[in-house]
């Protein structure tokens, strides 16, 4: 081969290569903006023969991601994805509560504690005039106003409990997409190099994939020598190997205040597994373990709040509901306590059961000796040794007692009356004038007979005096007694005991609903902080990967323009090559 051939097939050989190379600065600048893109290179080296130069050739196109950096990347992709979805469900809890007032004395925010201090407001009100059925109605109303927050914020956080569920599932099928394009592009990388061509895009997209199930779950990882990706959870379980194992996760659909998650339990949440093995436990960042937190810590502390609080309120204003009678009394009374005849009864003290007429004039009256009575059925058969009145525990369990006339009604003094373990009143052992009814913040309401409107308010008391003349008016309408009572016992002091994260303490309704309040308020805070900790932190890593990967725009742009400048040159190479074979074709035509 002649010189001017080795020439040209040089030139050739740069000609080509500049092709390559500004192919790939034109897909640079092109993806710049596309996510996951890193800067790619056209790896040039020379050619050699028999120890002459005889050009240069593209030997690949790769790209320069750091490791480490990457790594860095991933972890910080797995605290950003939890903070994320904490912040989120915090921001949602905190507006359940309502909003609070600017004033303490005020009564015209939405919060629980601003609810509870216009129910006082309404007893303050009802004290006046306590037989005023306009100022009952409102003070009724006024409580369940309470009632109805405590149970639509109850059914708020299980609706978010059910929504951290839904999207466990719904993350679980985002991830096994992503664990399934690992494998796939584990594969055409595989398939890539074997023949010799660049992989560098296909680990672009493999990235990004990574990236993304990170978000959700925090992973470890590592590169094999063949090229392949393989990913397992924090404990070391396989989700890439050879293959995908796609992870297994089935929602409830629908969760209350009792579902909860127990490893191996076939009854409440399921656990998420893969291959049969429960790896919950082992999603310990992501999206996926702020939701399980959420769902199984977070959301059921909130609700073990509420429900310390709905329980003391129903104590509370049930205690002092059943110091007291409506006027007129009611036909009859039935306690809300599940009870047998056979049910063992253990007292102390006596209790006045009266008969009363409609204006409440006594018709009948005895005080009992509750300490005579072993069993539920012996108070009843000693009821019904009363004149007028008739006692019995009816089909549900609960004991019943009815007046025998019509028109006229039953009423009850506790006196000294001191019953089970908690040394109860009488009434208020068996809820004969129960106000509130329910377990929890979930089922808490006003009766509903008061709450229709079909029996009063049990205002009044019934006259405690050692005895009593038939005849006279035995039932005190315009007292206020009962409502100041039920007034002192909500502002003064309650024990309230430890319950999601808040202590022991004691104070008033008003002061316990404000610190639940203000307890998801922190909480919400401290999210939203972290959250934007978080986001730094993954911007940061982000930043310093693209600018160290990522495509710069200014650069390529100035790399373009020296290769189309090279181009050039080597194009006038070969025109001058040509020029001169030509000439020697010319000159030898000539000889």
């Amino acid at each position: 081969m002649s010189s001017l051939d080795i020439a040209r097939s040089i030139a050739f050989s740069g000609l080509s290569a500049t092709q390559v190379q500004i192919s790939v600065a034109s897909a640079n600048i092109s993806n710049a903006d596309t996510k996951g893109y890193t800067e790619k290179t056209a790896n040039q080296s020379s050619s050699v023969t028999s120890g002459v130069g005889t050009g240069v050739t593209i030997t690949g196109i790769s790209s320069a991601v750091d490791k480490l950096l990457l790594k860095s990347l991933v972890g910080a992709d797995s605290d950003l994805g939890a903070a994320d979805t904490t912040n989120s469900f915090l921001t949602e809890l905190q507006q359940l509560y309502g909003s609070t007032s600017s004033s303490d004395s005020s009564t015209t925010g939405t919060s629980l504690a601003n609810t509870i201090a216009a129910f006082e407001s309404a007893l303050s009100s009802l004290a006046s005039t306590p037989s005023s059925a306009s100022l009952q109605s409102n003070a009724v109303s006024a409580l369940a106003a309470v009632t109805t927050q405590l149970q639509q914020t109850s059914s708020g956080i299980q609706t978010l409990r059910s929504n951290a569920d839904q999207d466990i599932a719904s993350s679980v099928t985002d991830i096994n997409s992503d664990l399934q394009q690992i494998s796939d592009l584990n594969k055409q990388i595989r398939q890539q190099a074997a023949a010799g061509q660049s992989t560098a895009d296909l680990e672009d997209q493999r990235n990004s994939a990574l990236q993304d199930l990170a978000s959700m779950m925090n992973v470890s990882y590592f590169t094999t020598s063949s090229g392949d990706l393989q990913v397992y959870t924090g404990s070391g379980q396989a989700l890439v190997d050879s293959t995908a194992h796609p992870l297994s996760y089935t929602a409830l659909p629908s969760v209350t205040a009792s579902t909860t998650y127990s490893a191996g339990s076939s009854s409440g949440f399921s656990g998420i597994t893969v291959n049969g093995v429960d790896i919950t436990s082992q999603i310990s960042s992501g999206k996926v373990s702020a939701l399980i937190t959420l769902r199984d810590q977070t959301l059921p502390a909130a609700q073990s709040q509420l429900d310390e609080l709905a329980q003391q309120l129903t104590a509370t204003v049930n205690a002092v509901s059943n110091q007291g009678t409506s006027v007129p009394p009611p036909a009859s009374l039935t306690g809300t306590a599940p009870v047998s005849s056979t049910t063992p009864f253990s007292a102390t003290g006596t209790v006045r059961i009266a008969v009363a007429d409609k204006s409440g004039n006594l018709v009948s009256y005895q005080d009992l000796d509750l300490s005579s009575y072993a069993t539920v059925g012996d108070l009843a058969t000693a009821i019904n040794g009363i004149s007028g009145l008739s006692a019995s525990v009816d089909a549900n369990g609960h004991l019943s007692i009815s007046a025998t006339t019509s028109g006229n009604g039953v009423a009850i003094n506790e006196m000294t009356s001191s019953v089970g373990s908690s040394s109860e009143g009488f009434s208020d052992y068996f809820g004969f004038n129960d106000l509130i009814t329910g377990t929890g913040a979930s089922d808490i309401a006003v009766r509903s007979d008061i709450l229709n409107g079909t029996a009063a308010l049990p205002t009044a008391t019934l006259d405690a005096s050692s005895t009593l003349t038939a005849g006279n008016s035995v039932l005190s309408p315009g007292s206020a007694t009962v409502v100041n009572a039920l007034s002192s016992a909500l502002t003064g002091s309650t024990n309230f005991g430890m319950a999601g994260g808040l202590g022991a303490t004691t104070g008033s309704f008003t002061d316990y609903a404000a610190a639940i309040v203000a307890n998801v308020a922190g909480k919400a805070t401290q999210a939203s902080a972290a959250y934007t900790a978080k986001q730094t932190a993954q911007s940061t890593y982000a930043n310093s990967l693209s600018s160290q990967s990522g495509v710069n725009i200014d650069e390529e742009s100035a790399n373009l323009s020296a290769l189309q400048n090279k181009y050039a040159a080597a194009s006038q190479i070969i025109t001058a090559i040509n020029a001169m074979f030509s000439a020697l074709m010319t000159a030898m035509s000539a000889s």
